[in-house]
């Protein structure tokens, strides 16, 4: 039930964000965390759509990285930010953030990767879900 006109949040002022998000289009919500990652320069910026692949754990993860610890941050504070300020939500759950070699943000239907380029050139995290539908973001810079 819906609150104070916000849709994202219980009786108990608590987010139901997942639900709520799952109706609302979880492809929205990729691409305002894309303008997050853009608005911090983030590089190689892809989009993988996992809704169709079965028993996928989510249904997009959006990728980038940056090329230090502090550009990682920023990007990371920006996408929570951006999201935040387009539907009022914070990440489910978020680490990464006490080294900043990978900090994932998860918004339950979208799972944001943010690493640092030598981490997720080791990781290869697109390799390992080669099968989801691809898009890769043009760079803004």
């Amino acid at each position: 039930m819906e609150v104070g006109g916000n849709p994202y949040l219980c009786i108990d002022n608590t987010p139901y964000m997942a639900r709520k998000i799952k109706t609302e289009a979880p492809g929205m919500l990729a691409d305002i965390i894309v303008q997050g990652m853009q608005e911090r320069k983030a590089l190689d910026i892809v989009k993988l759509n996992l809704s169709k692949i079965p028993n996928s754990i989510t249904d997009y993860f959006v990728i980038c990285h940056g090329t230090s610890r502090s550009q990682v941050e920023a990007i990371a504070d920006s996408v929570a930010a951006e999201v935040k300020k387009a539907i009022g939500v914070n990440p489910w759950h978020k680490e990464g953030f006490e080294n900043a070699e990978w900090i994932l943000l998860d918004y339950f239907d979208v799972v944001v990767h943010i690493f640092q380029t030598e981490f997720r050139d080791f990781y290869k995290l697109e390799k390992l879900w080669n099968d989801a539908e691809r898009v890769e973001v043009p760079s803004n810079n």
